[in-house]
């Protein structure tokens, strides 16, 4: 038996106004999607906005649905929206954040594991990574260079 020993390396900003211009701009396009989210149920919005490489960004927000399985995560809403929009065109960085209608979010939100996969496949195919911002509504911002600093054990094609 061996043990496999993973790093995770994050970058950590004290508060939004310490990330580089870029990363503010698109944080404030992800803040301003969660006016967009649906989410009559779970009260939690989640707001995402992407820069895609011809410097045009593209937002989404959570959908909820009553059939719980049938709702979309931001995340995903932006990617399938810029691949739909922009099919030949890759992701240079995605800025994620949320608001929840119980409590104050003083922490980074991070991706669940459908939009992680998702967020994986879009730097497969392309061949680059993704610059990940993350926020929640107040505090600190994490910055990972790309989604293999937390879904270190991707699953693409080259299993298939």
């Amino acid at each position: 038996m061996k043990i496999l020993k993973l790093d995770t390396q994050i970058e950590v900003y004290s508060d939004v106004q310490e990330l580089p211009e870029a990363d503010q701009i698109l944080l404030k396009a992800a803040k301003a999607s969660l006016l967009n989210a649906y989410a009559p149920y779970s009260k939690f919005k989640v707001g995402a906005a992407l820069r895609l490489s011809n410097d045009k960004v593209i937002i989404g927000s959570n959908q909820e649905n009553a059939a719980f399985p049938l709702t979309l995560c931001a995340e995903r809403v932006a990617i399938f929206a810029a691949a739909s929009q922009f099919p030949d065109t890759p992701i240079q960085s995605i800025a994620i954040t949320a608001k929840s209608g119980s409590q104050v979010l003083h922490q980074p939100v991070t991706p669940c594991g459908s939009c992680r996969q998702v967020i994986h496949e879009s730097e497969f195919r392309f061949e680059q990574p993704i610059r990940v911002i993350l926020h929640g509504e107040t505090g600190e911002v994490y910055v990972l260079h790309s989604i293999k600093d937390i879904l270190p054990l991707t699953f693409d094609a080259n299993f298939l």
